[in-house]
């Protein structure tokens, strides 16, 4: 979707901070903000902030706030205001009253900047939809402009609003692009179930926004995914082959970052691209070791990841950008610490990648007939194949490894097991 918004519109962002929030969670909220509006090309000017114990139903802040953020836009000539939280359509409506400045909450943000990020047709139809749906309650009052098209002879009725008009026009749109992701969920779907018939073993790469996925997903399979030090850098999820050192074939997805009270609108209008993460056989979860609010991204991850029912599958916690400041991971957690910007690095990944990928699998133990080369070949790419000796008395290839359960090949080395060689056929 274009974006007519302004380059660098000067920003004044305002949060309300309410008991079930910690000072050092606020705070790093605020930077996260502040970071997000400048994802969607914005100027952060200042921050203003109040606590409360309750936010005030009409308009998030109190009286007096409300007049001291007022008074600011005048002084510092501000072109528009953030709020870190979401706003009811009333409150949307009586902020930009009393401040008489464009008033936009955390999640019109997100969608803003998903807007600027999505390329594929699919991702511009999931944010289209989270936009949409978003729109609909705060219609009321706006007089927002909409398009006449689908409209068509006897579908107005007499005395009709031009808002009546508006809502159901959106609706109709929503109900346009649900059908339109139905179909392109089916077709991603029937694309997984032949990739599992293809025998290939998946891995997604998950992580809070901008903890380095895509980098790494750059430097694992030597993709051209994009990579930037911003949030939510990917939008649209990139599947590429991965060679383990085993010579072990496996395919790698670089997802979207999650992130902190990531709107459910947008969590449900990309379900299906989420989909890839609740397919794969391993999930590799990257953390920027250095962030202050690390333990908190890694919370957010987890309980997305649960809301997904991808919470069963095995993890693989990664602790990246080890080369910034950052105070010790151990013992807390089972993991690795990397740098993208290390070349032995890489090697340790792929190595803790692949020990990962074997903790999930079943040995074996076969003997394969020298009339059966594909067999061998599948064998090299299709499982961690350890150990392949030539036996002179039995003419015959002893084969020792592991086989993930879920591939198609398993059933044939299960065969094999108690069967003993594979005669050819």
């Amino acid at each position: 979707m274009a974006n007519d918004k302004p380059i660098n519109e000067r920003t004044l962002l305002a949060g309300c901070q309410l008991p079930d929030r910690s000072d050092t969670l606020f705070e790093s909220s605020m930077k996260e903000l502040a970071a997000l509006t400048e994802t969607a090309q914005g100027n952060p000017v200042m921050e203003v902030s109040q606590k409360r114990e309750r936010v005030h139903p009409a308009t998030l802040f109190g009286k007096g706030k409300v007049e001291e953020i007022r008074n600011l836009i005048d002084e510092i000539e501000v072109d528009l205001v953030v709020v870190n939280h979401e706003l009811s359509p009333s409150q949307m409506r009586n902020l930009t009253d009393a401040l008489e400045v464009k008033v936009i909450d955390r999640t019109q943000l997100i969608l803003d900047i998903f807007a600027q990020r999505a390329n594929s047709k699919e991702g511009k139809l999931q944010v289209e939809l989270a936009q949409l749906e978003y729109l609909l309650p705060r219609l009321a009052g706006k007089g927002i402009q909409l398009s006449r098209l689908g409209g068509g002879i006897g579908t107005r009725g007499p005395g009709e609003t031009k808002l009546e008009t508006d809502r159901r026009h959106i609706r109709n749109r929503i109900n346009d692009i649900r059908t339109q992701l139905k179909n392109v969920s089916s077709h991603r779907k029937r694309y997984r179930e032949r990739r599992k018939l293809n025998q290939v073993h998946q891995i997604a790469l998950v992580g809070y926004t901008n903890a380095g996925k895509s980098t790494w997903f750059n430097q694992l399979t030597e993709a051209d995914s994009f990579q930037e030090d911003q949030l939510f850098a990917t939008l649209d999820p990139m599947t590429r082959k991965l060679k383990l050192p085993s010579g072990m074939m496996t395919l790698v997805t670089d997802t979207v970052g999650f992130i902190q009270d990531l709107p459910t609108g947008l969590v449900a209008a990309f379900r299906s691209t989420l989909e890839e993460v609740s397919e794969a056989d391993l999930i590799v979860h990257m953390v920027d070791v250095s962030h202050s609010n690390r333990d908190k991204h890694i919370e957010t991850v987890l309980r997305l990841l649960k809301e997904l029912g991808a919470n069963e599958i095995p993890v693989l916690t990664v602790f990246n950008k080890k080369d910034r400041p950052h105070e010790s991971v151990y013992p807390l957690y089972d993991a690795i610490e990397v740098s993208a910007h290390r070349n032995s690095d890489r090697i340790e990944l792929l190595a803790a990648i692949e020990s990962a990928v074997k903790a999930t699998m079943v040995p074996f133990n076969i003997k394969v007939g020298t009339a059966d080369g594909k067999l061998l070949s599948q064998l090299q790419t299709l499982t961690i194949l350890q150990k392949r000796q030539w036996d002179d008395t039995e003419e015959v290839y002893e084969c020792e490894g592991y086989v993930h359960a879920s591939l198609p090949i398993y059933d044939k080395i299960e065969s094999m097991t108690t069967r003993g060689v594979q005669d050819s056929e």
